[in-house]
């Protein structure tokens, strides 16, 4: 039954939208398959005015499964739901009228890191990440939209206040890289003790009283988890897509295919995984040692359909540069970490342009 699930699978791959290059897995239309004996039941979700694309869809659907051996019937559902706003911006939770606001009209791309549970270097990832991008000739700006445990502050050494002009938030600018966090107007020993309406407004706070300016990334280090800012990030900011991180052990795995999944439910397309903490390599002999296991988080990309897009080594440097606020790209440039980040950043912008040439599309069907 598993080898009929696949073999459906990769059918259902070959199936295209009217008027995109990618296939309607890749783009999460398909909420659910399910078997029952030789009859496959499949659901599609999908925003669109185009009701002929729908048929399309539905047609090439069936054809493509009825195709797969081992397949009697074929039974397809499609949840359509339409655009709505300027454009006919495709909503960002998938129910009628929800279109999200444009706040950020001079940004190009907004990409979030995220992961499904804390303590996995998600912030670390971020990060670097930014950097790694402006390392490659890019304009980057990253907002810190942790609320509750903010730590850009630190990973960038920033202990000041920002300035206010016109009334507009003027960010502070590191290697190369426009930050902005709760971190910087909060005391370091207050906490943070809010409800959800309250971190919402934070956050739309965060992206639209800040004065970016042209950028061409901005990165959105998210929370740990799947709760009101989350869902505020996606419903406020036409996201690019999100980048998910986790640690190899399989807890972690667990929350990170969570955090997955909401970004498809969402209509966000999920860029990929980064396993971080992957290996530990002795500094004095170079043995490798799988702390925390090793390969889960690529084995689970391949589950779930999605780009792996690197392991980042478990190693003190990087704790140590993110304390004293300047990331592992920025410290040890040259070295193999930053060349993994790198790596990551090439991955996050490719998919971020090819997510760009697509949207226009998505805008008009």
């Amino acid at each position: 039954m598993a080898d009929l699930e696949e073999r459906i699978w990769q059918a259902l791959k070959t199936v295209k939208f009217p008027g995109m290059g990618r296939d309607i897995v890749s783009f999460g239309f398909v909420e659910g398959l399910s078997l029952d004996g030789g009859s496959a039941q499949v659901v599609l979700q999908m925003t669109t005015h185009n009701e002929d694309a729908v048929r399309q869809v539905r047609d090439d659907v069936e054809r493509a499964v009825a195709g797969v051996d081992g397949v009697g019937a074929v039974e397809v559902e499609i949840k359509v739901s339409r655009p709505s706003g300027p454009g006919g911006a495709r909503p960002a939770t998938g129910a009628p009228g929800a279109a999200p606001a444009r706040l950020l009209p001079d940004v190009e791309h907004v990409v979030a890191v995220a992961s499904g549970k804390g303590g996995v270097g998600k912030s670390t990832v971020a990060a670097n990440l930014a950097v790694s991008l402006a390392r490659l000739g890019h304009r980057v700006g990253i907002v810190d939209a942790d609320i509750y445990g903010p730590s850009m502050p630190m990973m960038f050494g920033i202990n000041e206040r920002p300035r206010i002009e016109a009334n507009r938030v003027i960010p502070f600018e590191r290697y190369g890289v426009k930050v902005m966090s709760l971190g910087f107007i909060l005391d370091i020993d207050t906490p943070v003790i809010w409800r959800g309406p309250m971190v919402m407004k934070a956050l739309e706070q965060l992206l639209v009283d800040v004065e970016w300016g042209a950028l061409d990334y901005l990165i959105v280090d998210l929370p740990p988890g799947t709760g009101d800012a989350q869902l505020t990030i996606t419903q406020k900011v036409p996201l690019s897509g999100a980048v998910i991180v986790t640690t190899p052990q399989d807890v972690a795995l667990i929350d990170a295919r969570k955090g997955l999944s909401m970004f498809r439910k969402v209509n966000v397309p999920v860029v990929g995984i980064v396993e971080n903490m992957s290996m530990f390599v002795c500094p004095h002999c170079g043995e490798e040692t799988a702390i925390f296991k090793h390969g889960g988080g690529e084995r689970t990309a391949e589950l779930l359909r999605t780009r792996f897009l690197g392991a980042i080594p478990l190693d003190p440097e990087i704790v140590l540069g993110g304390d004293e606020g300047k990331p592992i790209v920025v410290s040890k440039p040259d070295g193999p970490h930053a060349q993994a980040f790198q790596k990551v950043a090439e991955a996050v912008a490719e998919e971020a342009t090819r997510s760009a040439a697509e949207r226009p599309n998505l805008s008009i069907v």
